[in-house]
Protein backbone atom coordinates (compact mmCIF):
# COMPACT_ATOMS: atom_id res chain seq x y z
CA UNK A 1 0.00 0.00 0.00
CA UNK A 2 2.95 2.36 0.44
CA UNK A 3 3.25 2.40 -3.36
CA UNK A 4 -0.33 3.67 -3.57
CA UNK A 5 0.57 6.43 -1.11
CA UNK A 6 3.64 7.36 -3.14
CA UNK A 7 1.60 7.51 -6.36
CA UNK A 8 -1.01 9.74 -4.72
CA UNK A 9 1.74 11.99 -3.34
CA UNK A 10 3.23 12.30 -6.81
CA UNK A 11 -0.14 13.44 -8.19
CA UNK A 12 -0.40 16.13 -5.52
CA UNK A 13 3.13 17.34 -6.30
CA UNK A 14 2.42 17.32 -10.04
CA UNK A 15 -0.43 19.75 -9.41
CA UNK A 16 1.80 22.08 -7.39
CA UNK A 17 1.30 20.79 -3.85
CA UNK A 18 4.13 20.34 -1.33
CA UNK A 19 4.19 16.92 0.33
CA UNK A 20 6.32 15.96 3.33
CA UNK A 21 7.50 12.42 2.53
CA UNK A 22 7.49 10.14 5.57
CA UNK A 23 6.28 7.01 3.78
CA UNK A 24 9.50 5.43 2.49
CA UNK A 25 12.67 4.36 4.31
CA UNK A 26 14.82 6.47 2.03
CA UNK A 27 17.58 8.62 3.57
CA UNK A 28 17.50 12.22 2.36
CA UNK A 29 21.30 12.45 2.53
CA UNK A 30 23.62 11.32 -0.23
CA UNK A 31 26.23 8.59 -0.16
CA UNK A 32 29.51 9.49 1.56
CA UNK A 33 31.59 11.89 -0.53
CA UNK A 34 34.51 9.44 -0.45
CA UNK A 35 32.28 6.77 -2.03
CA UNK A 36 31.27 9.09 -4.85
CA UNK A 37 34.90 10.11 -5.41
CA UNK A 38 35.99 6.46 -5.56
CA UNK A 39 33.32 5.79 -8.17
CA UNK A 40 34.53 8.66 -10.36
CA UNK A 41 38.09 7.35 -10.10
CA UNK A 42 36.95 3.86 -11.13
CA UNK A 43 35.07 5.27 -14.12
CA UNK A 44 38.14 7.23 -15.19
CA UNK A 45 40.04 3.94 -15.41
CA UNK A 46 37.65 2.86 -18.16
CA UNK A 47 36.88 -0.82 -17.55
CA UNK A 48 33.95 -1.94 -15.40
CA UNK A 49 34.02 -5.72 -15.28
CA UNK A 50 32.45 -8.71 -13.59
CA UNK A 51 33.88 -9.44 -10.17
CA UNK A 52 34.05 -12.61 -8.13
CA UNK A 53 30.57 -13.89 -7.31
CA UNK A 54 31.36 -13.52 -3.61
CA UNK A 55 32.53 -9.93 -4.05
CA UNK A 56 35.75 -7.98 -4.49
CA UNK A 57 38.24 -9.50 -2.00
CA UNK A 58 39.31 -6.12 -0.61
CA UNK A 59 35.68 -5.21 0.12
CA UNK A 60 35.06 -8.53 1.86
CA UNK A 61 38.17 -7.95 3.96
CA UNK A 62 37.02 -4.40 4.77
CA UNK A 63 33.64 -5.68 5.93
CA UNK A 64 35.35 -8.25 8.15
CA UNK A 65 37.49 -5.43 9.59
CA UNK A 66 34.27 -3.50 10.29
CA UNK A 67 33.16 -6.31 12.61
CA UNK A 68 36.44 -6.11 14.54
CA UNK A 69 36.28 -2.33 14.84
CA UNK A 70 32.57 -2.01 15.63
CA UNK A 71 31.73 -5.14 17.61
CA UNK A 72 35.16 -6.52 18.66
CA UNK A 73 34.08 -9.62 16.74
CA UNK A 74 36.41 -11.69 14.55
CA UNK A 75 34.80 -12.61 11.23
CA UNK A 76 36.70 -14.55 8.58
CA UNK A 77 36.56 -12.59 5.29
CA UNK A 78 35.87 -15.93 3.57
CA UNK A 79 32.45 -15.93 5.28
CA UNK A 80 31.56 -12.47 3.90
CA UNK A 81 29.46 -12.42 0.72
CA UNK A 82 28.63 -9.21 -1.14
CA UNK A 83 25.03 -9.05 -2.40
CA UNK A 84 22.70 -6.85 -4.42
CA UNK A 85 21.40 -5.02 -1.38
CA UNK A 86 19.80 -6.85 1.50
CA UNK A 87 17.04 -7.93 -0.91
CA UNK A 88 19.46 -10.08 -2.88
CA UNK A 89 20.83 -11.41 0.39
CA UNK A 90 17.39 -12.59 1.51
CA UNK A 91 16.88 -14.48 -1.73
CA UNK A 92 20.29 -16.16 -1.52
CA UNK A 93 19.84 -16.96 2.16
CA UNK A 94 16.39 -18.49 1.73
CA UNK A 95 17.43 -20.53 -1.32
CA UNK A 96 20.53 -21.90 0.41
CA UNK A 97 18.90 -22.65 3.77
CA UNK A 98 15.38 -23.84 2.97
CA UNK A 99 13.34 -26.03 0.63
CA UNK A 100 9.84 -25.41 -0.75
CA UNK A 101 7.29 -26.14 1.94
CA UNK A 102 9.60 -25.23 4.83
CA UNK A 103 8.08 -23.06 7.55
CA UNK A 104 10.03 -19.94 8.61
CA UNK A 105 8.99 -17.73 11.50
CA UNK A 106 8.83 -13.95 11.06
CA UNK A 107 7.43 -11.37 13.43
CA UNK A 108 4.52 -9.01 12.90
CA UNK A 109 4.64 -6.13 12.63
CA UNK A 110 7.53 -6.71 10.26
CA UNK A 111 9.08 -5.89 6.88
CA UNK A 112 6.63 -7.19 4.21
CA UNK A 113 9.21 -8.63 1.75
CA UNK A 114 10.30 -11.17 4.38
CA UNK A 115 7.05 -13.05 3.96
CA UNK A 116 6.57 -12.15 0.29
CA UNK A 117 9.98 -13.49 -0.80
CA UNK A 118 9.49 -16.64 1.27
CA UNK A 119 6.09 -17.19 -0.34
CA UNK A 120 7.48 -16.60 -3.84
CA UNK A 121 10.13 -19.27 -3.18
CA UNK A 122 7.52 -21.79 -2.05
CA UNK A 123 8.20 -21.51 1.67
CA UNK A 124 5.59 -20.78 4.32
CA UNK A 125 6.06 -17.65 6.46
CA UNK A 126 4.78 -18.24 9.99
CA UNK A 127 3.63 -14.96 11.53
CA UNK A 128 4.36 -14.57 15.23
CA UNK A 129 2.70 -11.56 16.79
CA UNK A 130 4.83 -9.45 19.13
CA UNK A 131 3.48 -7.37 22.01
CA UNK A 132 4.33 -4.55 24.39
CA UNK A 133 5.18 -7.17 27.03
CA UNK A 134 8.41 -8.02 25.19
CA UNK A 135 8.96 -4.56 23.68
CA UNK A 136 7.81 -6.07 20.38
CA UNK A 137 10.75 -8.48 20.26
CA UNK A 138 10.45 -12.20 19.60
CA UNK A 139 11.38 -14.38 22.59
CA UNK A 140 12.68 -17.92 22.75
CA UNK A 141 9.47 -19.03 24.46
CA UNK A 142 7.33 -17.58 21.67
CA UNK A 143 9.49 -19.23 19.02
CA UNK A 144 9.43 -22.65 20.68
CA UNK A 145 5.67 -22.44 21.22
CA UNK A 146 5.18 -21.93 17.46
CA UNK A 147 7.68 -24.73 16.76
CA UNK A 148 5.75 -27.16 18.97
CA UNK A 149 2.55 -26.52 17.01
CA UNK A 150 4.17 -27.33 13.66
CA UNK A 151 7.95 -27.65 13.26
CA UNK A 152 9.87 -24.65 11.97
CA UNK A 153 12.96 -24.74 9.76
CA UNK A 154 14.05 -21.17 10.35
CA UNK A 155 13.43 -17.81 11.98
CA UNK A 156 14.24 -14.28 10.82
CA UNK A 157 14.42 -11.23 13.09
CA UNK A 158 15.50 -7.63 12.60
CA UNK A 159 17.04 -5.32 15.20
CA UNK A 160 16.63 -2.36 14.89
CA UNK A 161 13.33 -3.40 13.38
CA UNK A 162 11.21 -2.07 10.55
CA UNK A 163 8.54 -0.68 11.05
CA UNK A 164 8.79 -0.35 14.81
CA UNK A 165 12.33 0.93 15.39
CA UNK A 166 12.59 -1.36 18.42
CA UNK A 167 15.83 -3.17 19.27
CA UNK A 168 16.78 -6.39 21.04
CA UNK A 169 19.20 -6.34 23.92
CA UNK A 170 22.24 -8.61 23.88
CA UNK A 171 20.60 -10.91 26.43
CA UNK A 172 17.33 -11.11 24.48
CA UNK A 173 19.09 -11.85 21.19
CA UNK A 174 21.42 -14.44 22.74
CA UNK A 175 18.51 -16.21 24.43
CA UNK A 176 16.52 -16.31 21.20
CA UNK A 177 19.45 -17.67 19.18
CA UNK A 178 20.10 -20.34 21.81
CA UNK A 179 16.43 -21.38 21.77
CA UNK A 180 16.44 -21.64 17.97
CA UNK A 181 19.65 -23.64 17.80
CA UNK A 182 18.48 -26.02 20.55
CA UNK A 183 15.75 -27.18 18.16
CA UNK A 184 17.75 -27.04 14.93
CA UNK A 185 15.95 -23.89 13.75
CA UNK A 186 18.18 -21.87 11.43
CA UNK A 187 18.62 -18.24 12.50
CA UNK A 188 18.76 -15.20 10.19
CA UNK A 189 19.51 -11.75 11.61
CA UNK A 190 18.55 -8.67 9.57
CA UNK A 191 20.96 -5.94 10.70
CA UNK A 192 20.38 -3.43 7.91
CA UNK A 193 19.74 -0.60 10.41
CA UNK A 194 22.86 -1.21 12.48
CA UNK A 195 24.68 2.05 13.06
CA UNK A 196 21.34 3.81 13.56
CA UNK A 197 20.94 2.93 17.24
CA UNK A 198 19.96 5.51 19.86
CA UNK A 199 18.73 3.73 22.98
CA UNK A 200 21.72 1.37 23.33
CA UNK A 201 24.38 -0.15 21.03
CA UNK A 202 23.16 -2.73 18.52
CA UNK A 203 24.43 -6.29 18.89
CA UNK A 204 25.31 -8.47 15.91
CA UNK A 205 24.32 -12.11 15.84
CA UNK A 206 27.80 -12.79 14.45
CA UNK A 207 29.10 -12.20 17.99
CA UNK A 208 26.77 -14.78 19.46
CA UNK A 209 26.84 -17.75 17.08
CA UNK A 210 28.91 -18.95 14.10
CA UNK A 211 25.78 -20.70 12.84
CA UNK A 212 23.64 -17.55 12.50
CA UNK A 213 23.41 -15.92 9.09
CA UNK A 214 23.74 -12.13 9.26
CA UNK A 215 22.41 -9.76 6.59
CA UNK A 216 23.38 -6.10 6.32
CA UNK A 217 23.47 -3.38 3.69
CA UNK A 218 24.98 -0.04 2.75
CA UNK A 219 21.50 1.36 2.10
CA UNK A 220 20.53 2.88 5.44
CA UNK A 221 23.45 4.02 7.63
CA UNK A 222 25.59 4.78 4.56
CA UNK A 223 22.67 6.36 2.62
CA UNK A 224 23.32 4.21 -0.47
CA UNK A 225 19.87 2.82 -1.29
CA UNK A 226 20.14 3.11 -5.08
CA UNK A 227 23.63 1.61 -5.22
CA UNK A 228 22.10 -1.79 -4.39
CA UNK A 229 24.95 -3.31 -2.40
CA UNK A 230 24.76 -5.30 0.81
CA UNK A 231 26.44 -8.27 2.42
CA UNK A 232 26.03 -11.48 4.35
CA UNK A 233 28.12 -13.13 7.03
CA UNK A 234 27.27 -16.76 6.33
CA UNK A 235 28.00 -19.95 8.26
CA UNK A 236 31.02 -21.56 6.63
CA UNK A 237 29.13 -24.58 5.17
CA UNK A 238 26.80 -22.23 3.26
CA UNK A 239 29.47 -20.12 1.54
CA UNK A 240 30.00 -22.45 -1.43
CA UNK A 241 26.27 -23.10 -2.05
CA UNK A 242 25.60 -19.34 -1.92
CA UNK A 243 28.50 -18.71 -4.30
CA UNK A 244 27.00 -21.15 -6.82
CA UNK A 245 23.59 -19.50 -6.51
CA UNK A 246 25.08 -16.03 -6.99
CA UNK A 247 27.04 -17.21 -10.05
CA UNK A 248 23.81 -18.34 -11.69
CA UNK A 249 21.40 -15.64 -10.52
CA UNK A 250 23.47 -12.47 -10.82
CA UNK A 251 27.09 -13.41 -11.76
CA UNK A 252 28.25 -10.63 -9.45
CA UNK A 253 27.23 -7.40 -7.75
CA UNK A 254 27.99 -4.34 -9.94
CA UNK A 255 31.66 -3.45 -9.67
CA UNK A 256 31.07 0.30 -9.27
CA UNK A 257 28.77 -0.27 -6.29
CA UNK A 258 31.38 -2.45 -4.64
CA UNK A 259 34.11 0.14 -5.16
CA UNK A 260 31.86 2.79 -3.63
CA UNK A 261 30.93 0.53 -0.73
CA UNK A 262 34.55 -0.14 0.22
CA UNK A 263 35.30 3.57 0.21
CA UNK A 264 32.17 4.35 2.23
CA UNK A 265 33.74 2.96 5.40
CA UNK A 266 36.07 5.98 5.33
CA UNK A 267 33.07 8.30 5.39
CA UNK A 268 31.82 7.44 8.86
CA UNK A 269 32.28 10.97 10.25
CA UNK A 270 30.01 12.25 7.51
CA UNK A 271 27.47 9.47 8.14
CA UNK A 272 27.52 9.96 11.91
CA UNK A 273 26.48 13.58 11.30
CA UNK A 274 23.50 12.23 9.35
CA UNK A 275 22.72 9.89 12.24
CA UNK A 276 22.69 12.83 14.64
CA UNK A 277 20.15 14.55 12.40
CA UNK A 278 17.94 11.47 12.70
CA UNK A 279 18.21 11.73 16.47
CA UNK A 280 17.03 15.34 16.24
CA UNK A 281 14.15 14.26 13.99
CA UNK A 282 13.23 11.51 16.44
CA UNK A 283 13.03 14.06 19.24
CA UNK A 284 10.82 16.36 17.14
CA UNK A 285 8.32 13.53 16.58
CA UNK A 286 8.42 12.07 20.09
CA UNK A 287 7.81 15.51 21.57
CA UNK A 288 5.46 16.88 18.91
CA UNK A 289 3.12 14.07 17.88
CA UNK A 290 1.62 13.55 21.37
CA UNK A 291 0.56 17.21 21.32
CA UNK A 292 -1.20 16.49 18.04
CA UNK A 293 -3.06 13.56 19.61
CA UNK A 294 -0.81 10.71 18.45
CA UNK A 295 0.40 9.85 21.93
CA UNK A 296 0.82 6.09 21.63
CA UNK A 297 3.76 4.65 19.73
CA UNK A 298 6.31 1.88 20.07
CA UNK A 299 9.79 2.52 21.54
CA UNK A 300 11.85 4.20 18.81
CA UNK A 301 15.18 2.63 19.81
CA UNK A 302 16.82 2.77 16.39
CA UNK A 303 16.43 2.91 12.58
CA UNK A 304 14.44 5.99 11.49
CA UNK A 305 10.83 4.96 12.06
CA UNK A 306 8.08 5.75 14.52
CA UNK A 307 5.14 3.32 14.59
CA UNK A 308 2.12 5.20 15.93
CA UNK A 309 -1.25 3.91 17.14
CA UNK A 310 -4.12 5.74 15.38
CA UNK A 311 -6.97 3.63 16.79
CA UNK A 312 -8.40 6.58 18.74
CA UNK A 313 -9.20 8.18 15.38
CA UNK A 314 -10.03 5.27 13.05
CA UNK A 315 -10.02 1.50 12.60
CA UNK A 316 -8.58 1.83 9.09
CA UNK A 317 -4.99 3.07 8.86
CA UNK A 318 -5.18 3.23 5.07
CA UNK A 319 -8.05 5.70 5.30
CA UNK A 320 -6.08 7.66 7.92
CA UNK A 321 -2.99 7.77 5.67
CA UNK A 322 -5.05 8.71 2.62
CA UNK A 323 -6.79 11.58 4.38
CA UNK A 324 -3.58 12.81 6.02
CA UNK A 325 -1.96 12.96 2.58
CA UNK A 326 -4.90 14.63 0.86
CA UNK A 327 -5.77 17.08 3.64
CA UNK A 328 -2.43 17.73 5.38
CA UNK A 329 -0.01 16.81 2.58
CA UNK A 330 1.96 14.47 4.85
CA UNK A 331 2.67 11.01 3.42
CA UNK A 332 3.05 8.00 5.76
CA UNK A 333 2.65 4.24 5.44
CA UNK A 334 -0.45 2.34 6.64
CA UNK A 335 0.36 -0.31 9.22
CA UNK A 336 -1.45 -3.00 7.23
CA UNK A 337 1.62 -3.17 5.01
CA UNK A 338 3.56 -4.51 7.99
CA UNK A 339 0.95 -6.32 10.04
CA UNK A 340 -2.09 -8.10 8.57
CA UNK A 341 -3.32 -8.78 12.12
CA UNK A 342 -3.40 -5.38 13.86
CA UNK A 343 -1.96 -3.07 11.22
CA UNK A 344 -5.21 -1.20 10.70
CA UNK A 345 -4.52 0.53 14.01
CA UNK A 346 -1.04 1.84 13.13
CA UNK A 347 0.82 4.26 10.88
CA UNK A 348 4.57 4.21 10.18
CA UNK A 349 6.35 7.55 9.98
CA UNK A 350 9.86 7.64 8.50
CA UNK A 351 12.01 10.44 9.90
CA UNK A 352 14.91 10.08 7.46
CA UNK A 353 14.42 13.53 5.90
CA UNK A 354 15.41 16.99 7.16
CA UNK A 355 14.60 18.28 10.64
CA UNK A 356 12.76 21.23 9.08
CA UNK A 357 10.55 18.71 7.24
CA UNK A 358 9.80 16.95 10.53
CA UNK A 359 8.81 20.21 12.22
CA UNK A 360 6.59 21.11 9.27
CA UNK A 361 5.01 17.65 9.34
CA UNK A 362 4.22 17.89 13.05
CA UNK A 363 2.67 21.34 12.56
CA UNK A 364 0.55 20.10 9.64
CA UNK A 365 -0.61 16.97 11.48
CA UNK A 366 -1.45 19.00 14.60
CA UNK A 367 -3.52 21.47 12.59
CA UNK A 368 -5.21 18.69 10.60
CA UNK A 369 -6.16 16.51 13.57
CA UNK A 370 -7.44 19.59 15.35
CA UNK A 371 -9.90 20.17 12.52
CA UNK A 372 -10.56 16.69 11.09
CA UNK A 373 -13.65 14.66 11.89
CA UNK A 374 -13.36 10.86 12.12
Amino acid sequence: MVMDVMAAAARIEASGGHVIHMEVGQPAASAPSVAIAATHAALDQGRIDYTSALGIPSLRARIARHYRETYACDVDPERVIVTTGSSGAFILAFLSMFEPGDRIAVTVPGYPPYRHILTALGCEPVLIETTNDTRHALTGEMLLAAHRKTPLKGVLVGSPANPTGTMMTREALATLIAAAESEGIRFISDEIYHGLDYAFPAVTAAELSPHALVINSFSKYFCMTGWRVGWMVAPEPLVRPIERLQQNLAISVPMLSQVAAEAAFDGRIEMDAVKHSYQDNRSVLIEGLPKAGLDRFLPADGAFYLYADVSKFTDDSFVFATRMLEEAHVAATPGVDFDPIHGRSFIRFSYARSTDDMRTAVARITRWLGQASF
